[in-house]
């Protein structure tokens, strides 16, 4: 049966059409250092303080046992808090788990920060094809470790943490709450999850819709897996915590908040995985947003859609962190 593509939102699809009517979608292992290079990816084009709003900081804190330690990048507000210990946001970047710093995508948490009184702590982690599974996600864990025990440290209350990432850090911040749960590690209040890359098979309706089309498209995601986990990649023995799709107890997580674009191919991955919580007897909240592509909010966040995205997740949010 052929595989139509939904359509995209009109105005999204304008602003996808300016750049070509796509993003770059099937990178080989071979053109990641030439990505990496990007002015775009390497310096990020929004103010990290926002206007002199937060205080920023690198931390460098002791990693897993035995690797290297890790850089944490911290943002605080640097006003009084209103109410006591400011709640913290753990972040986990993008990237396909093969790009990205720990400043990327960290203006959208920034927002959440700014109207939350929130503290941002963003983590780097090693990334694939030099470092594969397990060096990313267990890099994560360490610094989710580090900053539960030392969140009083900076201004922070380690019973409100909220772990969050976009894309691949949203696959890493579904492992680092399986991970947390397994290994009796620090409980976050909750987890977001924006668009995550879940599972490694690659093969889903939404896989096979979208291939060449949009953003991030099968080629693409099959080159990203296969530089975390080789050979292994779509085979039998591949690990939750790595591909967080495999997992097959998914209960006992924090509430989680998943969203992703109907237009894009980790469609049907997150639904199932929302799917799967609520059968486990969790807390999910799902949102599918209607001719979304992949990372459209951060792409164009001028849309409606985006806007709509954005707000959705802070009112989520706000409810969980209120008293």
């Amino acid at each position: 049966m052929l595989l139509v593509p939904p359509p995209f939102d009109p105005e999204l699809g304008i602003a996808l059409a300016a750049v070509g009517g796509s993003t770059p979608s099937g990178p080989s292992l071979a053109d990641i250092a030439a990505l990496r290079a990007e002015p775009e990816l390497a310096v990020p084009a929004y103010d990290l303080t926002d206007g002199g709003t937060f205080a920023t900081s690198d931390l460098t804190v002791p990693g897993p046992a035995g690797a290297p330690d890790i850089s944490l990048f911290v943002i605080r507000p640097l006003a009084p808090p209103k109410d006591g210990p400011r709640p913290v946001v753990y972040h986990s970047h993008g990237g396909g788990m093969v790009l990205g710093t720990n400043r990327a995508g960290v203006e959208v948490v920034l927002e959440w920060a700014k109207e939350l009184d929130a503290i941002v702590v963003s983590v780097e982690y090693r990334l694939a094809p030099e470092h594969p599974y397990p060096a990313g996600v267990e890099d994560v864990y360490a610094g989710l470790l580090w900053t539960a025990r030392h969140a009083g440290e900076l201004g922070g209350d380690p019973e409100r943490i909220v772990v969050a990432g976009a894309s691949a850090g949203g696959g890493l911040t579904a492992a680092l709450a399986l991970l947390a749960r397994d290994r009796e590690g620090p409980r976050p209040l909750g987890q977001v999850l924006m668009y995550p890359m879940l599972d490694d098979r690659n093969d889903t309706p939404s896989a096979h819709q979208m291939a060449g089309v949009g953003a991030w498209d099968r080629t693409a995601n099959s080159t990203a897996w296969t530089a975390v986990l080789g050979d292994a990649r779509g085979g039998p023995d591949v690990p939750a915590y790595a591909a967080p799709a495999r997992a097959s107890d998914l209960s006992g997580l924090p509430p989680a908040f998943l969203d992703v674009g109907s237009a894009e191919t980790f469609r049907d991955e997150v639904v199932d995985y929302a799917s799967r919580i609520w059968r486990a007897g969790g807390v999910a909240e799902l949102h599918v947003w209607p001719g979304g592509f992949h990372g459209f909010d951060s792409f164009a966040p001028h849309t409606a859609l985006a806007r709509t995205a954005r707000a959705t997740r802070l009112t989520w949010l706000r409810r969980l962190l209120s008293p």
